[in-house]
């Protein structure tokens, strides 16, 4: 704890609180304003972090993605627009409260939540983390390839849409991993003769370019669209925190389905926030108020999505693996400075790990204050039409990727990856399997490979071995779930149809 309480008091410190505060009011702005995104936010700011010391990129980007999960909810209580996918369940309570006349006790309700899901989720980062960790240290290569295989299973399994599209998106992002040099021969595989493939495709260009470029082509087809508004009132923000504390058990149940879901790799937020509203409404004694105002699923939507935040960082710094999208920016961001996480972090870098545990408390507090502060300005904000945002946004992305290797092909690579996130998008084909595809697939090629070597090309140990071998079965068990739940509703829904015939007892 001693290595802790010194990492919060060097985050306290001018200059790293500065970031605290800057990242944490710059990300609840952008998660407030419909269309952009923190997982846009921090794809923008990595270039910005190519110079700063690697404990202060850390705190300002963790800092961005606290405040833009949190922003969200307040387009979504006013506009019934949310302003990130994480707040898409808080609209449905929130609206209906903001047209009676009660956003502000709609917005006190999330922000109170939204302060409590943070909390919880850091005391299980700084408890669950390090045991993680060094049961990860023991992982040979096959369990790392195995649990890679795993999470990109998971995603896709949970992803929206079918678990075909999923997986579709997962393969086609690892096959984009592929051009460059062979780590292993040498060789150069899938350059086609460009140069500039033969060192492969960044991460920064294709992640702004299928989050940031895409969204922007997405909202330029919608920018005809207009959301229902509510009258605002701040009455009743602080007042509301009390409320609460006195729904403490849907709170606390809620804050921990959100840490647990966030824990599991690639699943996001969104998922967090729909698992305990569900949960939340089946428990509740008056669900008939759910989707009509009901302070409980606000309670419940937002103390989930904020609570991901931690428990998404556990398998980051544990392990090695993103638990969101988000965090395949934050592990851009360690690999951009040389450092590489995963159960080597806490021994290499202890001082960077306890550095991220200190900011992620300090941007949740941060975030509660700075939303009550700033919730009539933000107001006002999400009235900046989109036509004048949405080229600005475009511009930082074109400067941000070229600044990063001073080269036009990096912009190229971003506009066609643009192109190809509101292609999938358009299909309803989901980017999360994609980034990770994208980001994972190299590490499962160096694991596999490794272990191959380890064993003179044994693959057995692959399915021997019991982490590996459970892994694997989890993998089966995800692929297989929906066709049997198919099954399963088709056989009841005969038994059903049966029953209705005329004449049958």
């Amino acid at each position: 704890m001693t290595e802790l309480f010194g990492a919060i008091a060097h985050v306290l410190t001018p200059w790293p609180l500065f970031l605290t505060v800057f990242g944490t009011g710059l990300g609840i702005v952008v998660g407030a304003i419909p269309g952009l995104t923190g997982s846009m936010l921090i794809a923008l700011s990595l270039p910005i972090t190519f110079h700063m010391q690697p404990t202060d990129a850390m705190v300002l980007l963790i800092s961005m993605y606290t405040g833009s999960i949190s922003g969200g909810l307040v387009s979504a209580t006013l506009l019934r627009m949310p302003g990130t996918p994480a707040s898409v369940m808080t609209t449905f309570d929130g609206f209906p409260m903001a047209k009676r006349g009660e956003g502000g006790r709609a917005l006190g309700l999330g922000v109170g939540s939204s302060v409590i899901g943070g909390l919880v989720a850091w005391i299980a980062l700084i408890t669950v983390t390090r045991p993680l960790s060094d049961l990860a240290t023991r992982f040979s290569p096959f369990d790392y390839f195995a649990l890679v295989v795993m999470a990109l299973v998971l995603i896709s399994a949970v992803s929206e849409g079918s678990l075909l599209k999923g997986l579709l998106s997962g393969a086609l992002g690892a096959l984009f991993a592929f051009p460059g040099s062979d780590e292993n021969t040498g060789t150069m595989r899938f350059t086609f003769d460009y140069w500039q493939l033969q060192g492969g495709l960044d991460a920064l260009p294709v992640l702004v370019g299928v989050f940031a470029v895409g969204t922007i082509l997405a909202d330029i087809a919608g920018l005809g669209r207009k959301g229902e508004e509510a009258r605002f009132t701040s009455k009743g923000i602080l007042s509301s925190f009390r409320e609460v504390l006195g729904d403490w058990v849907n709170v606390l149940r809620s804050s921990v389905i959100g840490t647990w879901i966030g824990i599991l790799p690639g699943i996001g937020a969104n998922i967090g926030s729909l698992v305990a509203y569900t949960v939340a409404k089946n428990t509740s004694r008056r669900p008939e108020l759910f989707g009509k105002g009901s302070p409980e699923g606000i309670v419940a939507s937002e103390s989930a999505n904020n609570a991901t935040v931690g428990g998404a960082l556990i398998p980051l710094i544990a392990m090695g693996i993103p638990g969101s999208v988000i965090d395949v920016f934050l592990m851009s961001a360690l690999l951009i400075h040389g450092i590489q996480p995963g159960p080597l972090l806490f021994v290499n870098n202890a001082d960077l790990v306890y550095i991220i545990l200190a900011a992620c408390l300090l941007s949740t507090l941060a975030m509660g204050a700075l939303m009550v502060g700033m919730v009539g300005q933000l107001r006002r904000l999400m009235e900046v039409p989109k036509a004048i945002v949405l080229p600005v946004v475009l511009v930082f992305c074109v400067i941000g990727v070229f600044a990063s290797n001073s080269r036009m092909f990096e912009v190229v690579v971003m506009l066609c990856f643009g192109a190809l996130g509101f292609v999938l998008e358009r299909a309803r084909i989901p980017l999360g399997p994609f980034v990770i595809g994208f980001i994972l697939a190299p590490l499962a090629e160096a694991k596999l490979r490794s272990g191959l070597m380890m064993t003179a090309g044994d693959i057995t140990p692959l399915f021997t071995r019991p982490l590996s071998a459970f892994f694997l079965l989890c993998a089966v068990a995800l692929l297989a779930w929906p066709a049997i739940a198919e099954r399963r509703r088709r056989a009841k829904r005969l038994g059903q149809a049966r029953l209705d015939e005329p004449g049958k007892p």
